[in-house]
């Protein structure tokens, strides 16, 4: 059976899979923030946001240079970070443990990614 590309895959290509994993990532993540009470809203989900942005800076950035190991390693803190501020607004009950589990393998699969992609590069330049 042959399926057809959808917009997502032709962009990942693109892209790479950890830059478009955390797009699809942010793109969940700002309306999810929009149904935080308004004192966190504007405090832990404006650096969540931040945070989450800054990632996704990093890893445009290490797209288009050879010199990407730093770019991969910051990108991988700011992931820590995202981890323990979800975990954070989970037990602060802003937000229900489904959307939890959802971000958190977003996350995972973001690091993964930004993991892999950092232990290939290594690779590449080692040679």
């Amino acid at each position: 059976m042959v399926t057809k590309p959808t917009a997502h895959d032709s962009s990942a290509r693109r892209t790479g899979p950890a830059l478009e994993a955390m797009y699809q990532f942010i793109l969940w993540l700002v309306p999810t923030i929009e149904k935080f009470p308004r004192s966190q809203k504007f405090l832990l989900g404006d650096r969540m946001q931040t945070v989450a942005v800054d990632c996704l800076e990093l890893l445009v950035s290490a797209t288009y240079t050879r010199e990407r190991h730093n770019l991969l390693r910051q990108a991988n803190l700011r992931l820590e970070h995202l981890r323990y501020f979800i975990r954070l607004c989970h037990d602060l009950k802003h937000m229900d443990h489904r959307r939890y589990e959802h971000a958190a393998r977003q996350i995972d699969t973001v690091g993964r990614l930004v993991g892999g992609w950092a232990k290939a590069d290594q690779g590449v330049t080692s040679s």
